[in-house]
């Protein structure tokens, strides 16, 4: 079988390499007659094929110009079809040698699939009834050397429409749909914040400290420095000081780096909106967001109930609400306020074979993330909003002033994944440093234990910030790639990044 594969594989090289070399000789029987395409700097586009289509009644013989790439050539003797696309639509070409002279239509006859036309014609509907334009001069602007693959099967290897995009969206125009709308998708993100008094800014990709948070950075060297820095893995802290410097509102959406895992819904560069708001807390955190997806869901699929991997999603407001602790006694009946203590809990953790990252040193909270973990989130497939997480796993989250075992802090989840994160802002200088003290103590001793130097460090200049005062700030933020498989019915994160990461082949 892998035999096959390979001299299949052998064979279909062969076959470029000799199309490769006849279409170099056309290219070179072009420059030898002074046409080189290449020479070309400039068309003049009026129209676009899709506003044939539709304003046809207006257009029908009146002259335009348009530009794309040949899709489909049918030559006959003295008259010949083809089929351009451009970047809205494809259009047939009806070209007659009486028309556009017997030289120019000679070499039409010898232009390739693939190759990109310049057409200036009228508009009119063939005898069949199919909108087209009858070329009256054809311009080769582009030559394609290589011949795109064969229209009854197409690019269909994810693996190669992943590399070569640029070919996926020759061959497949479909694949354009879900980039047009990722691009929609944040025009009406940003008009959405913008029209509530939000400020969109711009924060350092390139930081000078590896933080304490979980994530692992990208490194790299400042020559003129003369340090090493680091890729950010976070727009938040940032975002804060201007909060400490009077902006009431912010955000930021920006590409974040993780030297991490890759999978259907990761990928280690991708995109963020990260938001801050002064003078709110996380509640007002969860209408926000809530809003924001109704608005954009309404926007982009004209509709609030959306279809997900073969699973309706009603994105109606209001969205379910549950603590994480109601979540775990509703999902496995195992009741947080029951426990005693720790040791309580790590019991049932272990009548109930939940496994507990901590171990033995796990507390309330740890096994109530692991509870949760385990019995909740693939049960979480409308939207669903989770609050009042424990404070082990919420370090830049403010304690609840009724119960300091919690943060207030939320997740929220459609079709099992986690789409965002949210606080009431820590802002206690004193209870931040702490907390950010044991998160890069953490770190630093699983990397230590992993072989590797410890290198997390405080950023003390944020500390520095809180200790100028940050007034109650509620802050949220969600993966933009998420949000756009979701709404464009993606598996996987690669269908929505133009140009995802790839191992070199």
């Amino acid at each position: 079988m892998a035999e096959n594969i390979a001299a299949n594989a052998e064979t279909e090289i062969q076959d470029i390499n000799i199309l490769k070399k006849i279409r170099l000789e056309k290219l070179s029987e072009l420059k030898a007659a002074g046409n080189d395409p290449y020479e070309i700097t400039k068309f003049d586009v009026d129209t676009k094929n899709i506003d044939i289509r539709n304003n046809f009644d207006e257009l029908e013989g009146k002259t335009v110009s348009i530009a794309g790439r040949m899709m489909f050539k049918r030559t006959m003797g003295k008259a010949s079809f083809c089929d351009i696309r451009d970047n809205t639509d494809r259009m047939q070409i009806y070209v007659k040698r009486d028309d556009v002279g017997e030289d120019s239509y000679a070499e039409f006859k010898k232009f390739d699939i693939g190759d990109i036309l310049g057409i200036e014609g009228f508009v009119f509907r063939t005898q069949k009834g199919e909108i087209s334009v009858h070329a009256k001069s054809v311009k080769l602007l582009s030559k394609s050397l290589l011949p795109l693959p064969e229209k009854w099967h197409g690019l269909k290897d994810t693996d190669m429409r992943y590399r070569q995009r640029y070919l996926d969206l020759i061959v497949n125009p479909d694949v354009k749909e879900a980039f047009t709308k990722r691009s929609k998708i944040l025009s009406e993100t940003r008009k959405f914040l913008d029209a509530r008094g939000y400020l969109e800014v711009d924060t350092p990709v390139l930081h000078s400290l590896e933080i304490g948070a979980a994530a692992r950075p990208f490194k790299t060297y400042h020559n003129t420095l003369g340090l090493d820095m680091f890729l950010r893995i976070e727009t938040e802290l940032y975002l804060k000081r201007l909060i400490v410097g009077g902006f009431d509102k912010v955000y930021e959406i920006g590409r974040i780096f993780r030297n991490e895992g890759m999978d259907t819904s990761h990928n280690p560069e991708f995109t963020t909106l990260e938001m801050y708001q002064a003078y709110t807390d996380y509640f007002g955190m969860m209408d926000l967001i809530e809003e924001l997806f109704v608005h954009l869901t309404k926007t982009i699929c004209n509709s609030e109930i959306i279809e997900y991997q073969d699973e309706k999603i009603n994105m109606t407001s209001p969205w379910k609400r549950m603590t994480m602790a109601e979540a775990v006694k509703t999902y496995s009946g195992a009741d947080y306020y029951s426990w005693a203590d720790d040791k309580a809990a790590r019991d049932e953790a272990k009548a109930k074979d939940v496994h507990v990252p901590e171990g033995e040193t796990a507390t309330k909270g740890h096994v109530l993330i692991a509870f949760f973990e385990t019995f909740v989130e693939d049960k979480l497939i409308q939207p669903t909003i989770i609050y009042d997480y424990p404070v082990e796993n919420s370090p830049l989250a403010k304690r609840k002033p009724s119960n300091p075992a919690f943060t207030e802090r939320f997740e929220f989840f459609i079709y099992r994944r986690e789409m965002g994160n949210a606080f009431s802002e820590l802002n206690d200088p004193l209870d931040q440093r702490a907390r950010f003290e044991a998160q890069v103590a953490a770190k630093n001793a699983a990397a230590i234990a992993a072989g590797k130097d410890g290198t997390a460090s405080v950023d003390d200049d944020f500390i520095t910030a809180l200790e100028y005062g940050m007034p109650p700030t509620g802050g949220l933020g969600f993966g933009v790639d998420r949000l756009v498989m979701l709404l464009t019915n993606s598996a996987s994160i690669r269908d929505v990044l133009l140009f995802p990461t790839m191992r070199p082949l």
